[in-house]
């Protein structure tokens, strides 16, 4: 079996009950929820929650909440490797055959069923732990600088300032949208950004992670462009 889950705290504090806010004209989760159906990949689709609220509304959009997540898995600390490996141990233990557990972010309304499909296709093309989504960085990290206690700046990495942006390695970051995963290597506690995971690229456009009022305002306006797109 290939299993989705999808991490829904309710005590989100810095855009209060985001994953059930309305996002163009559904609930957030709603768009997770069905990226994941309509893919075709899943034979169940899990919202692990510690809320009645999210549970209800995702049952409605089509995931089960077989379990409410407990309390010591639901606090600001709690990390998405040890939900999803709860929530991988709750399944094992029902005797149900797992080959994948797939993580998606409940506030990812850009994902899109073909990722999920290559996602898959990349953690079975060989012998990885882990298959995620990535995306470049806009402007080289290796010419960025911050700004120092008197005022100025001061360069993160100094030795380039004179190297061309086109000279640089290309740099990724995680695109925040889902984690295809091994059972064991949830279970185990691995560690996503390491070489036994495979990238999975989208493009910059199509990125947009949701933890700020100003990410979503963000994401508002990236909506109507991206949600009428055919891919």
């Amino acid at each position: 079996m290939k299993i989705a889950v999808i991490p829904a705290r309710g005590g989100s504090k810095r855009i209060p009950r985001k994953n059930i806010k309305e996002f163009f004209g559904k609930p957030m989760i709603a768009w997770s929820i069905e990226a994941a159906k309509s893919s075709g990949l899943f034979d169940r689709i899990i919202v692990s929650t510690d809320d009645t609220e999210i549970a209800e509304v995702a049952q409605k959009w089509g995931a089960e909440i077989p379990f409410l997540r407990p309390p010591e898995l639901s606090n600001d600390y709690a990390g998405t490797t040890e939900v999803i490996a709860h929530a991988t141990k709750w399944i094992l233990n029902q005797e149900i055959d797992v080959q994948a557990v797939c993580c998606i972010y409940a506030t990812a309304p850009f994902v899109i069923a073909n990722d999920l499909k290559r996602g898959l296709e990349a953690l079975e093309s060989g012998e990885w732990a882990y298959a995620f989504t990535v995306t470049d960085f806009a402007s080289p990290i290796f010419r960025s600088f911050k700004q120092t206690t008197d005022g100025g700046l001061e360069m993160f990495f100094p030795e380039h300032f004179e190297t061309r942006s086109q000279d640089l390695p290309t740099a990724l970051h995680d695109a925040g949208q889902f984690y295809w995963g091994r059972p064991a290597a949830w279970i185990e506690g691995k560690r996503v950004f390491e070489r036994h995971s495979f990238p999975v690229m989208i493009p910059r456009w199509r990125v947009q992670d949701i933890d700020t009022p100003d990410d979503w305002i963000r994401a508002e306006i990236l909506a109507p462009v991206i949600m009428n797109k055919k891919f």
